[in-house]
């Protein structure tokens, strides 16, 4: 498959799936990450690199997409997709074009030929835009994280360098931006069974009071969205 197919095929799934940011060509070579943020002038992490592995023993396809100044923890990886017996390895050249449909440089986080277990970094919820490959590398594409989260059906998770309490807060913040955006019901805040604290007065885990809690099943689309919102902020004021 050449470049120019390739590129037909991401900016397809593209406007089939309502996005309003076409592939864009680039005069330069978006190959690395620094060359994509070169060309167009943003920072390094607003890159959205796509990172193929390949799990053993089944061949299955794994991709991470993260920003352009983070590296992938291939541990913590492995804890979220192998089970007993399975391990990862960066995948070649070969398995990356058979698999994806795309050559290593312009792999698009979307429009594959074979469905990945793919997971988006949650380092890339730091900007309001990135800018992701789109099948060739000269071609890239413009994106919100939570638009891309939507676009690609992506798993949100920490796959980089954040500790624990860290982690669970960008994770609710990256959770209640896809609501935003998503014309979807919201769904339940809940990671586990909440447990309230005294000191806050808010379920340790997701951030919600025992008022929002209680009423979460009666409350409208938007008003679970205003609890969304209002989830976000608490997660991003200091622990």
């Amino acid at each position: 498959m050449n470049g120019s197919e390739s590129v037909a095929r991401v900016a397809a799934v593209l406007a089939e799936r309502g996005h309003a940011h076409a592939p864009r060509m680039l005069a330069d070579s978006a190959r690395t990450a620094q060359e994509a943020a070169d060309a167009l002038g943003v920072q390094l992490g607003q890159i959205a690199k796509s990172i193929v592995f390949r799990r053993r023993p089944d061949d299955a396809l794994v991709m991470v997409v993260t920003s352009g100044d983070q590296r992938v923890d291939e541990k913590k990886l492995a804890a979220l997709v192998c089970a007993g017996g399975q391990k990862l390895s960066r995948a070649d050249a070969d398995f990356v074009r058979e698999r994806t449909g795309f050559a290593i440089g312009g792999v698009a986080p979307l429009a594959h030929v074979s469905a990945p277990l793919l997971w988006l970094d949650l380092s890339l919820f730091r900007f309001d835009q990135v800018w992701a490959a789109a099948g060739h590398p000269h071609a890239v594409f413009a994106a919100s994280p939570a638009q891309l989260a939507l676009l690609t059906g992506a798993s949100l998770d920490d796959v980089g360098g954040m500790d624990l309490t860290t982690r669970s807060r960008a994770l609710l913040q990256a959770r209640a931006a896809v609501v935003q955006c998503d014309r979807a019901e919201p769904p339940s805040p809940c990671v586990s069974v909440c447990c309230m604290s005294p000191a806050s007065g808010l379920c340790s885990g997701c951030l919600r009071t025992l008022d929002e809690i209680a009423v979460w099943g009666t409350l409208p689309a938007a008003a679970k969205r205003t609890v969304w919102q209002a989830i976000a902020q608490r997660a991003g004021a200091p622990a």
